[in-house]
């Protein structure tokens, strides 16, 4: 039996290419696409796909509300994140959300049709193309860090000031300015946005304790 695929997809030429791509597979049937997450809702409850391929970004919510959504109704979707860009936080994060694959609208056809194949069979097992390379980065940015310094991290993410942070930590400010220039030092920034965006792209303020 085919596996049934539905697409959401803001861009109607991906949508498009898409059903070019699974038409020559000659074992995925594209029974549905939408725009935007509100017209694909109410599509995917009626059609109950085996699969959905969508975008980190959609009209209405974003792409990892939507896969939550989903999910809750149908527990063993498979769940594909077809994604603009390819970037190492988008994969954490599709990992750790539980979706079945992460793949780039810039993979070749073949990687794409692999990533619903592997959907449709094993939805609650994640692929990625550069899995295990993306994980070994994981790791290795996971251990850059030291305790205190992943809770300073984890409040300069909130928006603590400097002052703050000393007293949230009981210590002094000099101690914190001590720690503040180590992260910099070690994530190779100037700056707090810098650092949270270096953070952020290595998969560091998933797993940084609050303080």
């Amino acid at each position: 039996m085919n596996v049934r695929l539905v697409t959401v997809d803001e861009h109607v030429l991906l949508r498009l290419g898409l059903a070019r791509v699974v038409a020559g597979s000659g074992d995925i049937d594209l029974i549905g696409d939408a725009g935007s997450a509100d017209e694909a809702r109410e599509l995917i409850l009626r059609v109950r796909p085996d699969v959905v391929t969508f975008d980190a970004a959609l009209t209405g919510t974003d792409g990892f509300t939507f896969a939550r959504e989903l999910r809750a109704h149908l527990p063993r979707l498979g769940l594909v994140l077809l994604s603009a860009v390819a970037d190492d936080a988008l994969l954490y994060r599709a990992l750790d959300e539980g979706l079945s694959a992460y793949v780039t609208k810039a993979s070749p056809s073949a990687t794409v049709v692999s990533a619903v194949r592997h959907a449709a069979v094993a939805p609650d097992s994640f692929t990625a193309p550069g899995l295990s390379a993306a994980l070994a980065r994981r790791r290795a940015s996971n251990g850059l860090l030291s305790q205190r310094e992943r809770q300073v991290l984890s409040l300069m993410r909130d928006g603590i000031s400097l002052p703050g942070i000393a007293t949230r930590l009981q210590v002094s400010e000099a101690t914190v300015k001590t720690y503040v220039a180590r992260l910099y030092t070690k994530l190779r920034v100037n700056n707090r946005s810098q650092a949270l965006m270096a953070a952020v792209n290595q998969g560091l303020l998933s797993s940084v304790d609050a303080a």
